[in-house]
């Protein structure tokens, strides 16, 4: 067993600087299975691999309670939220979370509220000069999941709502005005579903049974306690964000689109493993969490490296949805990779890995796939011109996303 003693400097301003491309290049450069560092005045010890998703995700070995930096927890997921949680307290949270965005049924029934929003909406773009489809997917998106959970949008609409939603999941890696406007908006929507929590708990507000509003505001932790309305607000933002942050999928996917014309054809063919392929294919290729985080349960040992007990265990989603080793030409966009082999669980981990049923994996992450295959197809069938713009996506920027929105013009017709 091999131990570590010497000093480590603090990588932090390096990670901010270089973004997404910080851990890769550590990996590379590394002369064992591990790289290590200070992050945030922690050491900190990052892995890859399908073996070491299985490590990451076994809570004897790694822990999320008190793992999560507040930065991340003022913007991205919330004070309380099951992100945070070890244990049974994990498992009893999670389950809510797993009845309401697992069931085919339920899925479904979001991606056909999503996709009637989505064809109100391109009915009005064909009257516009110019659409950036990153902010209208997220209106869309917003508008549709809302509607799902029995949030009730008053006032002006989903647009507010999804700027602060879209604020939150922008401003958690970063320091600056980005950072501060995801607080703010945490602060208002938090306070914003506290209250409809307490009225829909005192009888003055009503929201259909069984929606996810309801089973939030009647939910009892492991200890038989309701949630209190801050948590129970947080939690909802945990279902009713990620869903809007599909927005960077959108975009991601009309720019593979966009770059790559020819996989237009083929999702216009109706074909169901295509879509899927092509859907896969999008949320490897491109950038979204660069790694995700935990702290060591105990002294470990992985692959003969010691790693410390309360130390930072990373492990490199972005890095390793590029690794050749797994994928052979990772940097070519090539849906077809889905539909030669099987991809195992533990292989493919944009939205973290492991079973999330009993893990720390996305149980939303069926939701995105369902959402990203109907926008997909329905954007490969949306005529449109995409005039001069930048679609670089630079990946010092966390999250990232093309530098334009991607933009579009003359929409013409949506052949659904």
């Amino acid at each position: 067993m091999r131990s570590y003693r010497r000093p480590l400097a603090d990588r932090t301003a390096l990670l901010l600087l270089k973004g997404y491309a910080w851990l890769p290049d550590r990996m590379r450069r590394a002369a064992g299975p591990v790289v290590r560092a200070r992050v945030l005045g922690r050491h900190a010890v990052a892995l890859r691999g399908p073996e070491a998703v299985r490590f990451f995700y076994d809570e004897h070995h790694v822990h999320r309670h008190q793992a999560i930096p507040e930065p991340v927890l003022s913007t991205l997921f919330g004070h309380g939220a099951v992100h945070t949680l070890d244990g049974e307290a994990h498992r009893v949270r999670k389950a809510m979370f797993l009845s309401l965005l697992t069931p085919p049924a339920r899925v479904a029934d979001l991606a056909e509220q999503v996709t009637a929003v989505w064809d109100e909406a391109v009915a009005s773009w064909s009257d516009r000069p110019n659409v950036v489809l990153f902010d209208e997917a997220a209106k869309v998106l917003t508008a549709g999941v809302c509607r799902w959970a029995g949030v009730p949008l008053d006032g002006p609409g989903a647009e507010p709502v999804a700027r602060d939603l879209v604020a939150m999941v922008d401003g958690f890696a970063t320091p600056g005005p980005r950072h501060w406007r995801a607080r703010s908006a945490r602060g208002r929507c938090e306070t914003w579903l506290a209250g409809l929590v307490d009225d829909v708990r005192t009888g003055a507000a009503t929201v259909p049974e069984g929606s996810v509003v309801d089973a939030v505001a009647q939910h009892r932790d492991a200890d038989g306690r309701l949630l209190d309305a801050r948590t129970a607000a947080v939690e909802l933002l945990n279902v009713v964000r990620p869903t809007a942050a599909v927005a960077w999928f959108v975009a991601f996917a009309a720019h593979a689109l966009h770059r790559w014309p020819d996989n237009r054809k083929r999702l216009q063919a109706d074909d169901a493993a295509f879509a899927a392929a092509f859907v896969h294919e999008v949320r490897r290729f491109y950038p979204f969490a660069p790694f995700t985080g935990g702290r060591a349960a105990a002294d470990l040992t992985w692959r003969g490296e010691t790693v410390p007990a309360g130390g930072l265990v990373l492990l490199d989603l972005y890095g390793q949805n590029h690794d050749p080793q797994l994928w052979g030409d990772p940097y070519t966009f090539r849906p077809e990779r889905f539909l030669e082999r099987p991809v195992e669980r533990d292989e493919l981990i944009p939205q973290g890995g492991g079973d999330p049923s009993t893990g720390h994996r996305c149980p939303g992450e069926g939701v995105t796939i369902a959402l990203l295959e109907a926008l997909s197809v329905r954007l490969a069938r949306l005529e449109y011109d995409v005039p001069p713009q930048d679609l670089t996506i630079p990946l010092r920027r966390v999250p990232t996303r093309p530098r334009s929105g991607f933009r579009i013009t003359a929409v013409r017709r949506a052949d659904m």
